[in-house]
């Protein structure tokens, strides 16, 4: 026979809004001392009453504790859990101060008051129009949700994204969710199909509706221009869209035919993509040092139809025809000797090109279009300086962007001449959700820089093009052999294979580049080769430190980061000091990394004001990254800062991101993640004083060279990768040879490979 507890919640110790999986502290009715209650229940405050039904346990480590199988609440009704209620952080505004001051006027009626007549707050002290209509709307806005919650609850789902639910479709939002779940996955964020699917069937919705169908094909397109793909061959489509939903193969074709109807995706091949970019007069290759390295096919060419979401064809097509108007009509400098021209920039700069670079250089000024392309230490940013020097000489306007504000930093640091990112060049609107510089409102630029483009994916590459006036010059300018943008399509790769467009590629390693061991052991990575470490204790800045087991491999990187590297090389390990891991998941991940990170440089401490919220510690001091992007907040996927302030009352945290201060509500946080370890893919753009990597076989399917490539040329200054010698050989020996289905060569060009 099941018992019962009741009484009011004295505190919560722990709470997972995920799973609904609570630890609460009852004054409970019959009971001399507080009881622990452990259960589940998706939303529970302190102060409420409750009724938990279940048995007594004893735990090992925690003695005498009652197992609720069923856990239900209720406002409390009492004048002292009402206080505790209001306190508690439910309400906006409210702490326990004013929670106080509000019960001592209103007593048990405070909650009817707050609920029907919150003007008559007015009577208590310090609290004016503005208070009371923050309180308003916090309690409105936290009572819906709650209805919201209860909903979802009584179809099996968590509610972490209930306020986000509620936030999205207001009042309506259990009417839309009833109409079409699935819904969900495509409107809010961080609820995917496999949610939105159980609550359909919850909700009775036949396992082979339409809406069922139609939703696992936008959802299998979604997930992989996620993995990058730009459009995705329809037969690999249907196969992923049965097996994730067991409808039989007619299902799916009808499900793809009719989302064509309706224009959310569209079928397209090779043989139509030539056709579908007005033809122009191919650019001549260039000779530039190289050329014969610039083609590298990574898989056959495609032949089957490949199936796009919308946007993301729009895209592509808009990229192709934006590089074919681009390439075409007079060049912006007026008409010079080139080798003159480059004898000055040389005699300008102090500096004695290489014959790579001069022709390079040349290219610029005869070519509209160019991509310059090669490692660390080949030149890039001399080709750059030398172009933007001609253009300057001619009193054209120059701008130049880089895709993050880090990469934007570093090129305006190393061209001397200011630089944006892209979003803040093409002036984003995040009321209207678009760029004001578009095809209508163009860049006031003769000659445009894009730095770091291997990490432009064709949504924003598209949307840069189609700001850039059709007389201007552009300059492209990445490493190529660095991971592809985290977006879909590898633009990079794309332009230097349709052969459309001049590619300087620079491989020549330059004498003052020569002596970094960081250089040469990328270089090496880059060649197949395995890398060569700097002498212990030497003044080398590229180390490998061995370690076999990953509890000695956390062990040394936590020495590292808080003690060596600083007493050694004076740099502070929240600022300068960045670990990357090749992934998210397992004992050296990312996640278990922060973990311990966080443990070793911003421990719990008294004074010290933290949140708990999806499993996380959140502390003031800690160093977080953003990882989607914001457009209200203008903060962006890979963003880095620190966090300044947490208000338990108001629920609200403050991170500072290089001196710009952004405020997120709790509700928000899952935006934010901990940073003092991040992937290696959301390293791109980046650049800093001291890398420290894990290599361990623990990573094999992500132990590929580019992607340890990319992670030491993070590192100005030191870079230490700390692991085993076998995983070091896997990826230095392990090509990446996968595919990003995409057109985009083809449109450019159709002859392109």
């Amino acid at each position: 026979m099941p018992e019962q507890v009741t009484g009011v919640i004295e505190r919560i110790t722990h709470h997972n809004p995920d799973n609904g999986y609570c630890v609460l502290r009852v004054v409970a009715r019959g009971h001399r001392d507080v009881v622990t209650v452990i259960g589940n229940s998706q939303q529970v405050v302190a102060g409420e009453y409750v009724t938990a039904t279940g048995a007594w346990v004893t735990d090992r480590n925690y003695g005498l504790q009652f197992k609720a199988t069923e856990i239900k609440t209720n406002p409390p009704h009492t004048v002292e859990g009402i206080a505790k209620y209001l306190g508690s952080g439910l309400v906006k505004g409210v702490g326990p101060g004013y929670a106080k001051r509000i019960v001592e006027v209103f007593g048990d009626k405070t909650l009817e008051v707050i609920d029907q007549s919150p003007t008559f707050l007015s009577q208590v002290k310090g609290i004016g129009p503005k208070l009371i209509e923050k309180i308003r709307r916090s309690w409105e806005e936290q009572r819906e949700s709650r209805k919201i919650m209860v909903f979802l609850q009584s179809h099996g789902i968590g509610t972490a994204r209930a306020v986000r639910i509620y936030k999205t479709y207001g009042d309506r939002a259990i009417e839309l969710i009833k109409a079409n779940p699935y819904r969900l996955s495509a409107d809010i964020w961080g609820i995917g199909f496999s949610t939105a699917d159980a609550l359909a069937v919850s909700l009775g919705i036949p396992r082979d509706s339409p809406f069922r169908a139609q939703a696992a094909v936008r959802h299998v397109l979604q997930e992989e221009s996620g993995n990058g793909h730009v459009g995705y061959p329809e037969e690999l489509l249907r196969v992923a869209a049965e097996n994730l939903t067991g409808i039989e193969p007619n299902g799916i074709i009808d499900a793809i035919e009719q989302l064509r109807i309706t224009d959310e995706v569209v079928r397209d091949s090779v043989g139509k993509a030539s056709k579908s970019v007005p033809p122009s007069e191919p650019l001549a290759a260039s000779h530039i040092a190289g050329e014969d390295e610039l083609a590298k096919p990574r898989a056959a060419s495609i032949e089957a139809n490949l199936i796009f979401l919308k946007p993301l064809f729009f895209a592509e097509l808009g990229v192709a025809r934006s590089i074919k108007a681009l390439a075409a009509g007079p060049h912006p400098l007026p008409e010079v000797n080139v080798d003159a021209a480059v004898a000055w920039a040389e005699k300008k700069m102090g500096i004695a090109f290489a014959t790579s670079q001069r022709a390079a250089i040349k290219a610029a000024v005869t070519h509209k279009l160019m991509v310059v392309t090669g490692g660390p230490g080949t030149g890039k940013t001399t080709i750059v300086r030398a172009i933007i020097e001609m253009f300057l000489a001619k009193s054209l306007r120059v701008l130049l962007t880089a895709p993050t504000g880090r990469a934007a930093k570093r090129l305006k640091e190393s061209t001397g001449q200011e630089a944006k990112t892209i979003h803040r060049l093409l002036e984003f609107n995040p009321q209207q959700r678009q760029f004001t510089r578009n095809a209508e409102d163009p860049l006031d630029v003769d000659l445009l820089v894009v730095d770091e483009t291997s990490m432009v994916d064709v949504v924003l590459m598209n949307k840069l093009l189609q700001a850039v006036p059709p007389w201007a010059c552009v300059v492209l300018v990445g490493d190529v052999d660095q991971l592809p943008s985290v977006g879909a399509g590898s633009v990079l790769t794309d332009l230097i294979e349709s052969k459309s467009i001049p590619v300087a590629r620079l491989t020549e390693v330059h004498r003052q580049a020569e002596s970094s061991w960081i250089v040469r052991a990328a270089h090496a990575i880059n060649s197949g080769v395995e890398p060569m470490s700097a002498p212990p204790g030497g003044e080398g800045d590229f180390y490998f430190i061995e370690a076999n087991e990953p509890e000695a491999i956390t062990a040394r990187i936590i020495q590292m980061v808080r003690d060596r590297i600083p007493a050694k090389f004076k740099l502070d390990p929240f600022r300068d000091i960045q670990v990357l891991s090749p992934q998210l998941g397992r004992s050296l991940g990312v996640e278990n990394l922060n973990r311990d990170l966080q443990q070793a440089l911003n421990p719990a401490r008294p004074g010290v004001a933290e949140v708990k919220r999806f499993d996380s510690a959140w502390r003031i001091g800690d160093k977080v990254m953003q990882v989607q992007n914001n457009y209200d907040r203008e903060v962006f996927n890979g963003d880095i800062g620190r966090i300044a302030a947490i208000d338990n009352d108001e629920q609200t945290m403050v991170v500072d991101y290089e001196g710009r201060a952004v405020e997120y509500e709790f509700s928000d946080l899952d935006e934010l993640q901990l940073s003092y370890a991040c992937t290696i893919h959301k390293s791109q753009g980046s650049e800093y004083p001291a890398v420290v990597i894990p290599v361990h076989t623990q990573h094999s399917v992500m132990l590929q060279r580019n992607l340890l490539y990319t992670g030491i040329t993070r590192g100005r200054k030191l870079v230490a990768l700390v692991g085993s010698r076998k995983a070091l050989w896997v990826a230095v020996n392990t090509a990446d040879t996968k595919k990003r289905f995409s057109l985009l060569k083809w449109r450019i060009h159709p002859e392109g490979e």
